[in-house]
């Protein structure tokens, strides 16, 4: 009776430490997980470690990865990627992740869902990187945008007008020239 009392708080202790130490636990581990998924070109896998909130990037992916092939997977090569310091603040943690080829660094952003850590690879996560990585740069987004209205403004709508209708006159002919191919 002991044996069996002993094994099954064997076992018992060995299932309650393996579920605290699986990856959902531990943001480091998910999004080095979801790296990996992302490197092998594993989306349902990288899914999984994700928001529900990026579905539409990680379809985004998905389309990219139909029109570019394997190129698109390539900057999600973990192997590239020293995963550093966890900084958890409530439901929300971010990762330093460094790209070893070029030493830029980028905080990966997760969130709690369903007691899990996930990877927020949404649309307003990628942006948040996105501007940080900029400020980091020095690079005002305002003025870059200011900029580029200005630079806009400096194009000559009539011309632009006339090149597009050039333009489609130009392929209104290629089709016709096809249609006789065919």
């Amino acid at each position: 009776m002991k044996k069996i009392i002993l094994a099954a708080l064997v076992v018992s202790t060995a299932v309650f430490f393996s579920c605290k130490s699986s990856s959902g636990g531990d943001p480091k581990a998910v999004l080095s997980e979801f790296m990996d998924a992302l490197g092998k070109k594993d989306l349902a896998a990288a899914r999984k470690l994700a928001t529900a909130e990026s579905k539409s990037m990680l379809d985004l992916i998905e389309m990219s990865a139909k029109a570019e092939g394997s190129k698109a997977f390539d900057k999600y090569d973990k192997s590239k990627m020293e995963f550093g310091e966890v900084k958890i603040d409530g439901d929300k943690a971010t990762v330093t992740v460094k790209e070893t080829g070029s030493n830029e660094t980028v905080n990966w952003p997760l969130k709690k869902e369903d007691g899990s850590w996930k990877v927020a690879f949404d649309k307003s996560s990628m942006m948040t990187m996105g501007m940080e990585k900029m400020n980091e740069k020095g690079i005002n987004p305002m003025d870059s945008l200011q900029k580029g209205m200005q630079e806009l403004d400096k194009i000559n709508m009539d011309s632009l007008k006339e090149g597009m209708q050039e333009g489609m006159k130009a392929l209104d002919t290629l089709n016709k020239e096809l249609q006789k191919v065919q």
